[in-house]
């Protein structure tokens, strides 16, 4: 296994760990970092397999333009959050 491999693997890992952040964490904006992040490490993953439009194309719009929306929308909007038991993950929710 060659380095090249080793460090896709690496991303991937990454990629998964940032999706199930994005879904758990409870407040808004660091899910939308978190869904952020998963575009950002696809456009790696784009670039290590010599596709560097579609990676541009990638961190442009899906990192930093769905991003912002993201975050501006959470932000022009108001939340209204209550102190309930806490629920259970999203395994048990299924």
């Amino acid at each position: 296994m060659n380095c090249i491999s080793c460090i896709s693997y690496i991303i991937v890992g990454l990629m998964i760990i940032s999706a199930i952040l994005a879904v758990e964490w409870k407040d808004l904006l660091a899910a939308a970092v978190g869904m952020a992040a998963v575009s950002l490490f696809a456009s790696f993953l784009f670039f290590m397999l010599q596709a560097p439009d579609v990676a541009m194309t990638e961190a442009a719009i899906g990192a930093a333009l769905s991003g912002a929306v993201f975050i501006f929308a959470i932000k022009r909007t108001q939340r209204y959050e209550t102190e309930d038991e806490e629920k259970p993950g999203w395994w048990v929710r299924w």
